[in-house]
């Protein structure tokens, strides 16, 4: 399995995020996490790339705990309102991250990611003078810039021009990697992923392909009224 979630509970004070989460996502296998605000997917997303420490259960990249090499070299991560090194150029924090990641022919890859995120022309731009816009394509280009094999994304088209997101998809789906996003946005999920995972307080409320769930709703009705009536089912 390329990720494994296996019974995770976390609690932050007297609020349980996740209940007792299991779910899996094969080798190659692209997974959207849907779920309202609140449900806990960016918490298990942090739970997976090894930034929070569930009080029960595990979470496995290819077998490894998070905070094991072999898992950090696999995984490419891109959190919600991702902040990267604010103090260094767009080209130093590219080189920083892929030097770490042992990412080969770094320099190549790094113009590669200039050019299909059009960053050219910030290269030594520091990050805090970026826009968000701007932010959120560096933030991208770290997550993929050592050609993980396992990708995590929360919200990945965020503040991205439509230009820029038509990029960013052609170039994941060319990817040979793992994929779990979590997003909001329904034609994103249909765009990048082939099976969705429905969460709601923490739990499992469906988990199976995008055109079973179509199945549970009249031919004409958008699916995004489909998954918010499973949501609202165990709210």
């Amino acid at each position: 399995m390329a990720i494994e979630v296996n019974s995770i509970v976390k609690r932050f004070g007297d609020k349980e995020a996740v209940r007792g989460l299991s779910f899996s996502v094969s080798k190659g296998e692209r997974v959207a996490l849907l779920g309202p605000n609140g449900a806990g997917k960016s918490t298990t997303l942090k739970v997976i790339a090894g930034l929070l420490k569930p009080e029960e259960g595990e979470a496995r990249l290819g077998g490894y705990l998070p905070n094991q090499l072999e898992a950090k070299r696999m995984l490419g991560y891109l959190p919600e309102d991702a902040t990267p090194y604010m103090s260094l150029s767009v080209r130093e924090n590219l080189e920083y991250i892929g030097a770490i990641r042992g990412t080969e022919n770094l320099r190549d890859r790094v113009n590669y990611l200039f050019d299909l995120l059009d960053l050219g022309q910030y290269q030594r731009t520091k990050t805090n003078n970026l826009s968000r816009g701007n932010r959120q394509k560096l933030a991208l280009a770290l997550a993929m810039v050592h050609n993980p094999s396992v990708i995590v994304m929360d919200e990945p088209l965020n503040y991205l021009d439509i230009p820029t997101q038509e990029r960013v998809i052609d170039s994941l789906m060319e990817m040979k990697a793992s994929f779990l996003v979590s997003t909001h946005i329904m034609s994103i999920a249909e765009r990048l992923t082939e099976k969705v995972i429905i969460i709601s307080n923490g739990q499992t409320v469906w988990t199976g392909d995008i055109q079973d769930l179509r199945k549970f709703g009249d031919p004409k009705e958008p699916v995004e009224k489909i998954v918010a009536r499973m949501m609202r089912s165990v709210s």
